[in-house]
């Protein structure tokens, strides 16, 4: 069995190796095309958009860096803590803003990685259905490039390099000849948690072309996080106990990973500079602030990314008891446990696809049926 065929319980998700074309023009490929996509992939006209059309979002809105703030100083973990007290209140505005600058460049190279792994889907994805899904994907994660580069450009000129523990994550997904953990990795954790991120800021944020464009990002989000759910809901239940633990150990890796660096006090270390602080020493209020009991409480939030990433991995089967102790200790389990399948994004992308089939001249809601209906079918 090749690697590619590893934890495949669906033949949606047989996969080739990633040289091996001549099994793509098996001739009864063509025909062997599963349904289990078509209603995703039929929507992805009612939710088209443009970001180089001023029609969908138009970049050249002003905004007044160094008197404006782009989100609440709530919304600043820095400012949650004694650095607060030693900064004035421009330096405050800067801070916030700097640290937006390096969560649109986090997310900016997130898409990044996205479009490569989808692309890379297309050359060992052998089910045509599950290929032609790959290759819409790739074209949404395209503009989301697109996108959030000229909203970095617009508001700074240029992004902030990709932190370390991300860009080692994004490569793994990228080059991992696996198809579980392409599909666990962007589908569910790092799609779980932009997810959270764009909820988060599209209810905060005081620019609207910011929140505009993450409403834009999450109609196409949404559906690929569905990609994701039919995976899991076809494949998780059906694998061997053994085959599901790697599963679940490895997707908790990445979220420990993920959390422990969402701050990033080393790698923001030339913004503090700036306004005369030592990376070091904020790191330490960091530590002293977020105390466990604290980190609960800001999570508990319903657009938390971490919480919203929690979910994602537990609606899926991906969080079972041997794991769930791990993840309490942020959360309140038996509260997700009783939520439904709906995400926090799921009603922001909703209105965003009902705005774009009005500016589409679209009828219907097909898209909105796609986004609702169960993810087995």
């Amino acid at each position: 069995m090749s690697t590619n065929e590893r934890m495949t319980t669906d033949s949606a998700y047989e996969a080739i190796a990633p040289d091996d074309f001549p099994a793509m023009m098996d001739v009864d490929r063509y025909g062997a095309r599963s349904t289990a996509f078509d209603k995703i992939i039929s929507a992805t006209h009612d939710h088209f958009w443009d970001p180089l059309d001023p029609k969908y979002i138009d970049f050249n809105s002003p905004w007044d860096l160094e008197r404006d703030l782009l989100v609440p100083t709530d919304f600043n973990m820095e400012l949650q803590t004694a650095v607060s007290d030693k900064l004035n209140t421009d330096q405050k505005i800067y801070l916030v803003n700097e640290a937006v600058r390096w969560n649109m460049s986090s997310i900016l190279h997130g898409e990044a990685g996205a479009l490569a792994l989808s692309a890379s889907l297309c050359h060992i994805l052998k089910d045509p259905g599950a290929q032609e899904y790959a290759a819409n994907q790739t074209r949404e994660e395209a503009r989301h490039v697109t996108g959030f580069a000229k909203y970095i450009q617009a508001r700074w000129g240029k992004p902030t390099a990709c932190g370390v523990v991300l860009q080692e994550i994004l490569t793994e997904i990228v080059a991992t000849p696996l198809v579980w953990k392409k599909l666990v990795g962007m589908q569910m954790v790092v799609e779980g948690l932009a997810m959270g991120a764009f909820a988060s800021f599209y209810a905060k944020t005081h620019d609207p072309l910011l929140r505009r464009l993450m409403q834009l990002v999450m109609t196409d989000e949404a559906f690929h996080h569905k990609f994701g759910k039919i995976w899991a809901d076809r494949t998780v239940p059906n694998l061997p106990a053994e085959e599901r633990d790697l599963i679940e150990d490895w997707a908790l890796e990445c979220f420990m990973k993920l959390l422990r660096n969402s701050t990033g006090p080393e790698q923001k270390k030339e913004i503090y500079e700036r306004i005369g602080l030592d990376w070091r020493w904020v790191q330490g209020a960091l530590a002293e602030a977020l105390a466990d009991k604290q980190m609960r409480a800001t999570m508990q939030e319903s657009t938390n990314i971490f919480r919203v990433l929690i979910k994602t991995l537990l609606k899926a089967g991906i969080v079972t008891k041997r794991t769930a102790p791990m993840y309490a200790a942020y959360v309140d389990m038996a509260e997700l446990h009783g939520e439904g399948e709906r995400m926090i994004g799921d009603d922001i992308a909703e209105e965003g696809i009902r705005y774009l089939q009005a500016l589409n001249g679209a009828g219907g809601s097909a898209a909105i049926y796609a986004l609702s209906g169960t993810a087995a079918e």
